[in-house]
């Protein structure tokens, strides 16, 4: 079975999904200041409806039923519970299962300004803590005998605050001299890149986009494009049993 998609039609699909998550973004700051709701602080209100990476969601929802998962080995809205090690259960974004075996697993997050610093912090120890509690499940057998594929995707504002270099903080040890002179952008790709080399997860998207780009993307690392990261989810699908 080949890969579905042309490098044209998954572009295509790309920047679809890129123009979906400004337009729920958006969308979802306008109902609840509709609704009169006004106890969220800056771009919070744009993210707690939930829907706004619901474009790339479908993205790789089409890519997993290309490779020959139904509707019932596929869950992204509910059943997408997994044991942890530290804590009872922790849901994924994705998480699809064939024969009672756990095939993947896939966590999705983004970030727009303009809190760059501290909700970088933030997204680091998410991602570093949610790979490291589902690898111990699984060596202590709570996910099964056969190795699950572990993706990570992330989408990022393209913004001068995410893209200008920023000052690294007074620290008790010197930072690892890779961070200085880095913007957030850079750093989130020296985060996933690690991410990967260290297999916390076995691949690792990142995008990122202009608010009113109408579309349009770019991938800061052709290791972390949305192609390579496609393409190494659905060759492991086609082998799980």
């Amino acid at each position: 079975m080949s890969f579905p998609w042309t490098e044209e039609e998954l572009r295509a699909r790309v920047g679809a999904a890129v123009q979906s998550y400004w337009s729920a973004r958006g969308g979802q700051a306008g109902k609840q200041k509709a609704g009169g709701i006004v106890t969220d602080a800056g771009t919070r209100s744009e993210v707690t409806g939930g829907q706004h990476l619901k474009g790339f969601t479908g993205l790789l929802c089409d890519l997993i039923s290309s490779a020959g998962y139904q509707s019932s080995e596929l869950r992204f809205k509910s059943g997408v519970e997994l044991p942890g090690f530290y804590r009872p259960t922790k849901q994924w974004d994705i998480v699809v299962v064939r024969n009672g075996r756990l095939c993947a697993a896939i966590e999705m997050k983004s970030q727009v300004g303009p809190s760059f610093g501290n909700n970088f912090n933030n997204r680091t120890e998410e991602a570093v803590g949610s790979s490291t509690d589902l690898w111990l499940a699984f060596r202590e057998g709570l996910l099964g005998v056969q190795q699950p594929w572990v993706g990570y995707f992330f989408f990022l504002e393209d913004a001068p605050a995410s893209t200008k270099p920023v000052k690294l903080a007074s620290s008790v040890f010197s930072p690892d001299e890779v961070f200085r002179g880095t913007s957030y952008r850079d750093r989130y790709e020296i985060l996933c890149t690690r991410m990967v080399l260290e297999r916390n997860y076995n691949a690792a998207a990142l995008i990122t986009s202009e608010r009113d780009s109408g579309g349009a993307y770019d991938e800061p690392s052709s290791a972390l494009g949305v192609e390579s990261f496609c393409r190494a989810l659905f060759g492991h699908l086609i082998g799980c049993a």
